[in-house]
């Protein structure tokens, strides 16, 4: 199953959403990628990403463009305040989801604020994508 998770910069959201789907079954083929992509990993995130055990370090921020020409069973929008507008995804898709979170990066505040925002944002994520796979994306064994 080709899955690819989208965002705006392919920084934060998507790559943790990338690393947690690709932790709970390695058979599943995860790529994240954005429309406005950074060109490089939030730092923090790898880091609090780490923390759960999973490292994101090797993952690449990829624009859209480099996705467009294939086919997906799933493509899934992560991005979630008003301020963002998600990105659409023209390409052969069979299923379009959408699960918005907050993005840890705007964060303000003391480093110990900012790190938590970046924890709780992170197990949100590993929720809404673990009940994902089990009732979606999880192979017949």
């Amino acid at each position: 199953m080709r899955i690819l998770i989208l965002c705006t910069g392919n920084s934060c959201r998507s790559q943790m959403a990338h690393g947690w789907l690709q932790s709970f079954d390695s058979k599943l083929e995860v790529y994240s990628a954005g429309t406005k992509a950074s060109g490089k990993l939030n730092s923090k995130a790898v880091e609090v990403m780490l923390e759960a055990r999973i490292d994101i370090s090797h993952h690449t921020s990829d624009s859209i463009e480099k996705y467009l020409n294939d086919e997906w069973d799933y493509v899934i929008t992560v991005c979630g305040g008003a301020n963002e507008s998600c990105p659409t995804f023209n390409g052969k898709v069979k299923h379009r989801l959408h699960i918005g979170f907050d993005d840890p990066s705007e964060a303000v505040g003391t480093p110990e604020f900012i790190n938590s925002e970046f924890i709780r944002v992170r197990d949100e994520i590993k929720k809404a994508f673990y009940e994902l796979y089990i009732s979606k994306l999880k192979s017949d064994e």
